[in-house]
């Protein structure tokens, strides 16, 4: 009993730091001194990659007779939204740039339900970049099903998806 006395009065002393280690992130250093990282640089180079192969899309879409309207940052499952004149029909584009040999393209889970809830009316428009050049795949009905309840994207095999493509019509 006497020894559990004394361990009530046992109280801690303040705690004495013996060394300090301060973490700053390369990336927030590289923003400070005005420095591009090779993120922002890739995610840049995407982006533009993106626009480019949207503006090629837009202009076969155009090509063929069809009006559309570039929906990318609406975030609705798909990129461009293409009217039949006339008709208010209306066709849905998913768009993917890729240089030629690319081993994957990657699709998001609200790209892929949205292509399952309109089957006949949904494209996935693939631009393949070749240097200076571009060629242009239409695949429709890309996806079977919807990915698992937990998955955000999903990554396809580039030269399967090619392989099921057709020219834009």
């Amino acid at each position: 009993m006497e020894d559990l006395q004394k361990e009530r009065q046992i109280s801690p002393l303040p705690p004495v730091v013996i060394k300090g280690l301060l973490v700053i992130p390369k990336g927030f250093i590289n923003k400070l001194a005005g420095k591009q990282t090779a993120q922002s640089a890739q995610s840049r180079d995407t982006q533009q990659a993106a626009a480019k192969a949207r503006a090629i899309i837009m202009d076969v879409e155009r090509g063929l007779g069809f009006e559309p309207q570039d929906k990318e940052f609406e975030k609705l499952g798909y990129d461009i939204e293409s009217r039949v004149p006339g008709k208010g029909q209306l066709g849905f584009l998913e768009v993917k740039g890729r240089i030629t040999g690319a081993d994957v393209v990657t699709v998001s889970r609200n790209e892929i339900l949205y292509s399952l809830n309109k089957p006949d009316d949904f494209i996935l428009a693939i631009v393949e970049f070749q240097g200076d050049t571009h060629k242009v795949h239409y695949l429709r009905r890309a996806f079977q099903r919807e990915p698992d309840f937990g998955v955000m994207s999903v990554n396809y095999n580039s030269a399967e998806l090619l392989a099921r493509a057709g020219e834009p019509s």
